[in-house]
């Protein structure tokens, strides 16, 4: 479970939980300014076929330790994790004028309070004096594992939001169907064919309105998650090398956006500690940030 650090560092994306909110009531709004009710979109049998085809069709294409991990999939969608990059380059720069004043083996008194399990563990690996080949081969090939785990919580939800669709149809032909069978009441045919449209409904808008957005959020976290990880691995593999701070703060620098490149400003390491902590360095070594 995450520590009681990296639960502070989580708050609610507001993004999300406004864009579902506009979303969902954009389309009660609609409905009710046509003269309708909500109770009208509530269809026992058409959501019974839907959910439950499309996430046993879910389940079919994925294996149960995968499927176990969906709630807190989910969950990320709708929280944010405090990734700033200028914070980590400020990290970094202030490690590497330390290691160029005071030599590399001075870092080893930094490493309690690094937070971050791969910022640490790479950093680790340059006191230890390895290879920076190696160092670089070992941390590529972890954020490679960590971008294939990604993609299935990503590809769950893209999964979902495929069969979701589909499901909607075949309710809507079953829902036909029964009407057919029952054009000798034509005083039933009017409620019979709405039933049998709501079930395209229920697919496409969940498709369209819960499950795909879910996964392009996903998919967005993954990505700066990832660039973060690249940003750390540069610099340590600068530091490593004995560059000059200046240059590492350049070449970091290159991963920020022009904008945000003037505004940085960069806090040595002793000014972390005296000052404004970093969300990837903490006083108490027992506070460890997971990674995803």
């Amino acid at each position: 479970m995450p520590s009681q650090h990296e639960k502070s560092l989580l708050e609610l994306d507001t993004a999300t939980v406004l864009g579902m909110v506009l979303a969902w009531g954009a389309l009660l709004g609609a409905l009710m300014l046509e003269g309708g009710h909500p109770r009208a979109l509530l269809n026992g049998p058409a959501a019974l076929l839907v959910f439950g085809g499309t996430f046993g069709a879910g389940i079919i294409s994925f294996r149960m330790s995968q499927l176990k991990s969906l709630p807190a999939v989910l969950a990320q969608a709708f929280t944010e994790k405090s990734q700033d990059i200028a914070e980590v380059i400020a990290l970094l720069v202030g490690f590497a004028e330390r290691a160029r004043r005071e030599g590399l083996l001075v870092l080893e008194e930094d490493l309690e309070t690094l937070t971050d399990p791969f910022l640490r563990r790479g950093v680790q690996l340059a006191i230890d004096g390895t290879d920076p080949e190696l160092v670089r081969d070992i941390l590529t090939t972890e954020l490679h594992f960590l971008q294939a785990r990604h993609r299935v919580g990503e590809s769950i939800f893209t999964t979902l939001g495929g069969f979701a669709p589909t499901l909607g149809i075949i309710g809507t032909v079953v829902g036909l169907i029964h009407m057919l069978s029952s054009l000798s009441d034509p005083g039933r045919m009017g409620p019979l064919i709405a039933s049998a449209f709501l079930a395209t409904l229920y697919g496409v808008a969940s498709a369209n309105l819960l499950f795909l957005p879910v996964a392009k959020k996903l998919r967005a976290r993954s990505a700066e998650e990832v660039l973060v990880r690249e940003v750390m691995v540069e610099g340590i593999l600068s530091i490593q090398a004995g560059d000059n701070p200046r240059v590492v703060e350049e070449k970091l620098k290159a991963y920020l956006a022009p904008g945000a490149r003037e505004g940085l400003a960069l806090t040595s390491v002793s000014a972390l500690r005296h000052g404004e902590r970093s969300s990837y360095a903490t006083d108490d070594p027992s506070q460890q940030r997971y990674a995803a």
